[in-house]
């Protein structure tokens, strides 16, 4: 091996300890897996159930936290709920207090849900601490 290769060998592994201590060789992986993922979005067959709501006036926090551990509650007993959300990340609305979202796993277990005596009992009561609140529904063809 000569002098000249013995140095460009010696220069590429130089190069690529820098490149992995630094942290642009992941960089690099990272921001390629993450264009790859982008393009892997899928559409499930899910229904997201979005609720926005604003409490009454006077709703005490243990109150509030009750009702919100109602809807874990029900994910635990009726069938089809795959998934709930209970903590408000971010709201555009700004005259609302909070979000809650279910992920049914079909637009059949989301009408279950809606007839069943557990949502029913939950309901009552939601209904009592509640001013107001829209709901949106979204699925996939």
């Amino acid at each position: 091996m000569n002098l000249f290769t013995k140095r460009a060998g010696l220069l590429i592994l130089s190069a690529a300890l820098f490149l992995y201590a630094t942290g642009a060789w992941r960089t690099a992986r990272v921001s390629a897996q993450t264009k790859s993922s982008a393009r892997k979005a899928g559409q499930p067959k899910t229904v997201i159930h979005v609720v926005v709501y604003k409490w009454k006036d006077g709703v005490s926090e243990a109150e509030k936290e009750k009702v919100l551990a109602g809807i874990a509650e029900m994910g635990r007993k009726i069938p089809g709920i795959k998934n709930v959300w209970l903590k408000t990340q971010r709201s555009q609305l700004q005259d609302m207090d909070g979000v809650y979202a279910i992920e049914f796993a079909s637009a059949e277990a989301a009408a279950d849900y809606a007839e069943s005596p557990v949502h029913e009992a939950w309901s009552k009561r939601w209904l009592e601490l509640r001013q107001s609140s829209l709901s949106f529904q979204a699925t996939n063809p």
